[in-house]
């Protein structure tokens, strides 16, 4: 079994922090789904999956390294909002919040020559650039929006809710994606 490293413990505890993450997008999309916005719902439900799949990335590398790994449990996510702007304001801070999680790691990994960790977390490192580009974009055009929901269900619609492909540089799911 390989040796369990600073890098790797707070790689564990990124799963708790992804599965998290994807209970918290669960939440969201209930809610939205709650106030017939299907489109944002239906965006948050896919993030959901997203964060998942993170997470068991990350369980898949610890797979793949010969190191246990157990998985954590998760705090509950807030499911109480104000109103339509306030789970993305949340979303937003999650995403920035889990970039510099992600940042953390990748200087953990580098900081104890473990070049594996550093080359894993890289595919992490892109992600998060995505990820929270597109809640700043969601936030903003919420704003823009002034209370028109149609409006922004027609943005999330066209722009965020098309098929994408999968990227075939991200790590392998344990379990395979979802």
């Amino acid at each position: 079994m390989t040796e369990f490293t600073k890098f790797h413990q707070l790689l564990h505890d990124q799963i708790g922090n992804e599965f998290y993450a994807s209970q918290q997008y669960i939440a969201v999309a209930t809610y939205f789904d709650n106030h017939d916005m299907p489109q944002l719902a239906k965006l948050f439900y896919s993030q959901a999956v997203e964060e998942r799949n993170h997470a068991m990335m990350i369980v898949q590398y610890f797979l793949d390294r010969d190191m246990e790994v157990e998985i954590p449990g998760v705090s509950a996510p807030n499911n109480k909002f104000e109103d339509y702007k306030a789970p993305i304001n949340l979303a937003l801070e999650q995403e920035k919040t889990v970039t510099q999680q992600i940042v953390d790691l990748a200087k953990s990994a580098r900081d104890t020559g473990d070049y594996l960790g550093e080359q894993f977390m890289q595919w992490f490192l892109k992600e998060q650039v995505e990820e929270v580009a597109t809640m700043t974009t969601l936030q903003t055009i919420a704003d823009r929006c002034k209370g028109n929901l149609f409006d922004l269900e027609n943005f999330v619609e066209r722009e965020f809710n098309s098929t994408t492909a999968d990227d075939p540089t991200s790590p392998p799911v344990a379990g395979g994606n979802i």
